[in-house]
């Protein structure tokens, strides 16, 4: 069934179900996001992609909000921009945002100032947890998207190792009492480390190289195939730089991985580097 609405005084149409940023983003039109992933179910916690709604009273996260027969929607009013900035700078005050190139961007957009708060605004101090051969976590870059969490949990894989724990600002991600990955239910399929907007999640290759200054994303090209390990057929994308593999994703859109991967898949393919750049 379809659905006119109307946006910034244009009238678009939308599919029944759809939300008002999908019907944004179909019309070639966009609000910015952070928690939001296409193949995620919505958890509305970064408010960045609010919008105004005739009729109600609060702004709406337009991530989840589906669209209404008739609905008017305004995207880009004194008021959105506002909120959006304030969102922005108040998690860019908080956490390391070095590795964090889509906050940064949207921030850039909004002509943020996080510094603005102060030299003793409350930052996240979270110790860097290196204790696998995969992944690190360095949960001072995390803005608490929930992207992690439900890639782990229903929306994908179904392991249920992350969850959030604590209150307010205490809140964290935590794989139950704190344990080390090897400890909990992890399977190292990595997906959590795909949806990751900030670097809190980063495959250990990509971390050492950063910290050795060797990471540079200009010299490096993607290459596409199929993975080798099964008859499964996921798609791959090889991350190379300097005649190495650096990394490996999958296509979001893709029909059969929707971005997702095994611990095989995402992390098994050192072995054809000449110097695997592993412990």
């Amino acid at each position: 069934m379809s659905i006119v609405i109307e946006v910034d005084g244009r009238t678009l149409g939308a599919d029944e179900g759809m939300t008002i940023l999908q019907a944004l983003r179909r019309a070639g039109m966009d609000a910015p996001t952070l928690c939001y992933h296409p193949n995620l179910t919505p958890v509305n916690v970064c408010r960045a992609c609010v919008v105004e709604v005739e009729g109600s009273r609060a702004l709406v996260p337009s991530c989840s909000r589906r669209v209404e027969p008739g609905m008017r929607v305004r995207t880009d009013t004194e008021r959105v921009r506002r909120a959006r900035k304030v969102v922005l700078e108040m998690l860019a005050s908080s956490v390391d945002t070095s590795t964090a190139p889509e906050l940064a961007a949207h921030l850039a957009a909004y002509h943020g100032d996080p510094a603005r708060f102060g030299s003793d605004v409350a930052r996240v101090l979270e110790p860097l947890r290196d204790d696998n051969d995969l992944y690190v976590r360095d949960y001072a870059k995390c803005i608490l998207c929930y992207k992690c969490v439900e890639a782990c949990g229903e929306d994908a894989q179904h392991t249920f190792a992350l969850t959030v724990a604590g209150r307010g600002f205490a809140a964290r991600i935590d794989t139950g009492a704190d344990a080390p990955l090897l400890e909990s239910r992890c399977v190292f399929c990595g997906n959590c480390v795909a949806v990751c907007p900030t670097g809190a999640l980063m495959p250990l290759i990509e971390h050492r190289m950063r910290q050795a200054g060797e990471w540079d994303e200009s010299r490096q090209h993607v290459a596409e195939t199929i993975c080798p390990y099964c008859g499964v057929g996921c798609a791959l994308e090889l991350h190379v730089q300097g005649n190495r593999i650096v990394k490996v994703t999958s296509p979001a859109d893709h029909d059969i991985t929707r971005g997702n991967l095994c611990v095989k898949g995402r992390f098994g393919f050192t072995y054809v580097n000449p110097d695997p750049g592993g412990r």
